[in-house]
């Protein structure tokens, strides 16, 4: 039953809830932390930590795809980003956070960004891109925009990509439109391609249910709620809780599980997910896995150097997202942020043995067994 709540005369509300609104209540039953998996599967693609990299340049260029994926995460390269557009990205992002530096600070460097993404892409460069992270052995995935996936994707299927993220702020299965050119059919277009596609973002149940009957793979929850994204509170002023979301898409999942006899679609919380302990209530909530943003911002082989914007900071006429500093005094390894050691006692290190023990403390061995686990809500 929703909890609905009169906001004024004739107007009601429903209460949603963050993931900071709510807690997991751990079992009689515990187990050690090294009897725990963290291993998932999306279609012929397994991953030994449920965590993916959000697709900025900030966070993810061919060499970090690379390394999160010997380590057994997804870093999912921006298809439309600078290294699908300029040669010399390095030197790009060392001028870029140079500007973020100066006087003018945050917003020269958003103009800047917009200049650099006013380059078209070159296939010839998003080949290259894709290609360096499909010949290291691990697998390949790439974000493209609803409004350029038709024109991209034959580029990044020929490259090698193994998984092709459709990834916007706002997704639907149906777009309704005068006067434009003819929207995207996500049905029509999964079906055609012979690589697994997951879409989103979504925050309500029957836009996810839409999406996977669409036949894709997996589903994106979320608006990537994150330090510097400014789509919910400032711009749009939209976005639900990332709790409820995800809650609200696992239901979905069975719901669709149901209506087709057995197949499933992955749910991917993209929003609010700061430390180990946010990972473990994503996945308690319904997610199989989570994007990651600033958390892995902070490792030294990201090649924005501490510093973090979203993808949509780019946009050339309403950017939802700003450039803002996230280090630590000493950035730390890419190892040490995944899995420690960690000194930090607030969960931004050590991310999946958080995740580990969180799930042990609990009594759960894997990750489909702790979607299970009770939750309380905080009052």
């Amino acid at each position: 039953m929703r909890d609905l709540v009169e906001i004024g005369i004739g107007r009601i509300a429903r209460r949603t809830y963050q993931l900071e609104d709510i807690d997991i209540v751990p079992s009689r039953r515990t187990r050690s932390a090294r009897d725990v998996s963290t291993a998932w599967q999306m279609d012929a693609y397994r991953f030994d930590i449920p965590l993916l990299a959000h697709p900025t340049d900030a966070l993810v260029s061919p060499q970090f795809a690379v390394e999160m994926g010997k380590r057994g995460g997804l870093g999912v390269l921006n298809g439309e980003g600078l290294w699908a557009r300029h040669r010399d990205v390095e030197d790009k992002l060392a001028q870029l956070i140079e500007v973020a530096q100066g006087e003018d600070g945050e917003d020269a460097a958003i103009r800047m960004l917009q200049r650099l993404h006013a380059a078209p892409v070159d296939p010839d460069l998003l080949g290259e891109a894709v290609g360096a992270i499909r010949d290291s052995g691990v697998t390949t995935a790439v974000r493209v925009s609803p409004q350029n996936a038709a024109a991209l994707t034959p580029h990044i299927v020929a490259a090698g990509v193994d998984l092709l993220f459709i990834h916007g702020t706002i997704i639907s299965a149906e777009h309704v439109g005068a006067g434009e050119a003819e929207p995207l059919n996500l049905k029509t277009f999964i079906n055609e391609l012979d690589v697994p596609v997951v879409a989103g973002g979504v925050s309500d149940h029957l836009t996810a249910l839409h999406l996977m009957r669409t036949g894709a793979a997996g589903v994106i929850v979320g608006y990537g709620a994150a330090d510097g994204v400014t789509t919910s509170g400032e711009v749009l002023g939209m976005g639900v809780p990332m709790a409820t979301a995800i809650a609200d898409a696992a239901a979905a999942r069975r719901d669709y599980l149901d209506e087709t006899g057995g197949r499933y679609v992955h749910v991917i919380a993209d929003g609010d997910i700061h430390t180990s302990g946010d990972v473990a209530k994503a996945i308690a909530c319904g997610a199989d896995a989570a994007v990651l943003g600033t958390p892995l911002a902070l490792a030294e082989e990201a090649p924005g150097k501490g510093w973090y914007w979203p993808t949509v900071a780019a946009h050339p006429s309403m950017p939802r997202g700003a450039i803002v500093p996230v280090t630590f005094d000493d950035r730390p390894s890419l190892d040490t942020v995944l899995g420690g050691p960690a000194d930090d006692p607030f969960g931004s290190l050590n991310l999946v043995g958080g995740l580990r023990r969180s799930m042990a403390k609990s009594g759960y061995s894997d990750l489909k067994e702790f979607q299970r686990v009770e939750l309380s809500v905080r009052g």
